[in-house]
């Protein structure tokens, strides 16, 4: 596993759980909004920590950590991800997938083993392309969508409100997850891959507010 970031507690990346969030590097979309910058573009510059280490500091937690968050960058894109996901399960500790969806084949084949998952949606499909960067075949996107649909494992989607998406762009995001839970997250312009749009001003929160409860969402970072 190419680890090069811990957040040690999380309050807020698992809901309703005491979590430790590890943070794999590389990610196969270019989404100008990103703040994890680092760990998208150039992971190799940021210290690695070695999977022994984060299975030695989860064994010293037991009783303190309900839960472990594999976020990034892109997990999936990880190879021997199912391997250290089967020994955090082994220990006892519920897990969450952050995912972008791109690669359905890696999520189906891991959810048996997870508890849940938060996978990205960016954008309505006609415009997958223009938010994420790189040219995605967005078919992978519905199957990963229509996998969760159909497990019995809790799960969510989610979409980041940067400026570049319209109210029509969200109702058509919904559109495709109709009664799935659905939460929209504030842009924040910090540290962005495209600096351009880290020039740009978020919605106004009472604009994201507005748009949340026009398709059924609830409101993340406000």
């Amino acid at each position: 596993m190419d680890i090069r970031g811990l957040q040690k507690v999380s309050l807020i990346d698992y809901p309703g759980n005491i979590c430790t969030t590890v943070f794999v590097g590389g990610c196969n979309l270019r989404c100008g909004y990103c703040h994890n910058k680092d760990l998208v573009l150039c992971p190799n510059t940021l210290p690695k920590i070695e999977e022994d280490d984060i299975i030695a500091f989860l064994a010293a937690k037991r009783g303190k950590i309900d839960a472990v968050c594999i976020s990034g960058g892109e997990p999936t894109l990880m190879p021997d991800l199912k391997a250290f996901l089967d020994k955090i399960g082994s220990m006892g500790f519920r897990i969450k997938l952050d995912t972008n969806g791109t690669m359905p084949d890696v999520l189906k084949e891991l959810l048996p083993i997870l508890d849940y998952v938060a996978m990205d949606i960016k954008a309505p499909l006609n415009k997958y392309k223009e938010i994420v960067g790189v040219d995605i075949d967005t078919n992978k996107i519905l199957t990963s969508v229509k996998l969760l649909k159909e497990s019995h494992i809790e799960h969510e989607f989610r979409t980041t409100l940067v400026p570049l998406l319209t109210i029509e762009d969200i109702k058509d995001i919904r559109a495709m997850i109709p009664g799935q839970p659905y939460y929209l997250q504030q842009f924040r312009p910090i540290t962005t891959i495209d600096p351009g749009i880290g020039q740009m001003r978020p919605y106004r929160p009472e604009v994201v507010k507005r748009i949340a409860k026009e398709v059924g969402a609830t409101v993340r970072g406000l």
